[in-house]
């Protein structure tokens, strides 16, 4: 029995089944040592991808899958521009976005306006905000300002800016100097359009972008045809804004321009209609009489030779450049077309002119405009 056995140990075929099994138990006493240590690989991997993901790629998720903006007042806490953007946005993580807070150190943000895009993770949130890294906004603003206190009221709402300061510094003649201009002619370094702008930047900043865009229009060429007009930029911002007061017909500007230089060239008082209206304050008068043209103030062309002290209301730079390029004539007089066309019919002399304006008085009165 003893040799037997010795015979079938020894043998090659029966020594590979238990060199096997010896193998499969040391292997599964490793795999007891390994297979924890490979989940906790695997739960830290997780976790870090988890935390890069919701940091860097998406933590804040549009609902709509739209971008949207926010406008951030000074002083505003975390809390309250999270409750802001909750309504909009799904919170992955909030554990993630305090973290990151708290990583950058952000107890409070920037004020300013904010487009946030359709997904976007913790770290860029809490940085743009927090470094007030925003977005531009459009300021539009049209010919409708006519005075320095409409200008200040149109810009302020629409920018995070107070009107009363901004008014302080349109009427500061010391502040207007350094630009070459008075507070009569501080409109004219306003040129009506739609700019981008930042949200919250001070009035010094947004001075400081028109006078950019006015000395971008008022190139060589331009300052050029003023003077060859006898014009100062400031006067031919002036002589614009009566233009564009008397008639919304671009096809005409260059005629009505070449018709006050004449008058300018001559001596003659301009008699404008529209400083009359200027000058009585009533922006929304529909006739001028008499008592208005008598008026006393220097906007009054009908008193007063030569232009007013300054613009009688914003100019597109169209009108400007219509100024400058006036069509030459020999007119002297307008008056508005008795068919209320919304043109006008220029004459030469005084009794063609006088013509015209006993039809059109007559047409007021049928019409009883007063």
């Amino acid at each position: 029995f003893t040799q037997v056995c010795k015979f079938f140990l020894s043998s090659h075929d029966f020594c590979v089944p238990l060199q096997s099994i010896k193998n499969f138990l040391q292997v599964r006493r490793y795999l007891y040592i390994l297979l924890p240590i490979v989940c906790l690989l695997l739960g830290l991997f997780g976790w870090l991808a988890s935390r890069y993901y919701f940091s860097r790629v998406c933590n804040f998720r549009s609902m709509d899958g739209e971008a949207h903006g926010y406008f951030v007042y000074p002083g505003a806490s975390v809390d309250s521009v999270l409750a802001l953007v909750l309504a909009d946005y799904e919170v992955l993580s909030l554990s993630s976005f305090r973290s990151e807070c708290e990583r950058q150190q952000a107890k409070t943000f920037k004020e300013g306006y904010y487009r946030l895009p359709a997904q976007l993770g913790s770290r860029s949130f809490v940085y743009r905000l927090r470094t007030g890294a925003q977005t531009p906004v459009r300021l539009s603003f049209n010919r409708n300002i006519r005075t320095n206190q409409q200008l200040a009221s149109r810009l302020s709402k629409q920018l995070l800016l107070d009107s009363t300061a901004l008014v302080t510094k349109l009427h500061s003649s010391d502040y207007m100097a350094q630009y070459g201009l008075t507070p009569q002619t501080a409109l004219c370094l306003f040129l009506p359009n739609t700019y981008e702008v930042y949200w919250s930047m001070s009035v010094d900043a947004l001075f400081e972008r028109f006078h950019r865009e006015y000395t971008k229009f008022w190139n060589e060429e331009r300052l050029a045809k003023a003077k060859s007009i006898g014009l100062t930029p400031e006067q031919v911002y002036t002589l614009a804004s009566i233009v564009a007061s008397e008639t919304n017909r671009v096809d005409e500007h260059a005629t009505i321009a070449g018709l006050y230089i004449n008058r300018l060239r001559k001596g003659m008082l301009l008699q404008a209609c529209p400083t009359a209206v200027y000058a009585s304050g009533n922006f929304a008068l529909k006739r001028v009489l008499k008592k208005h043209i008598e008026f006393d103030s220097p906007y009054n062309t009908y008193k007063y030779l030569g232009l007013p002290p300054g613009p009688i209301r914003c100019v597109e730079a169209s009108v400007l450049d219509s100024v400058l390029n006036y069509k030459p004539s020999k007119y002297l007089y307008m008056c508005a077309n008795p068919d209320f066309s919304g043109t006008h019919v220029f004459s030469s002399s005084y009794a063609e002119h006088s013509a015209v304006a006993r039809r059109y008085q007559r047409a007021l009165n049928q019409r009883r405009i007063r």
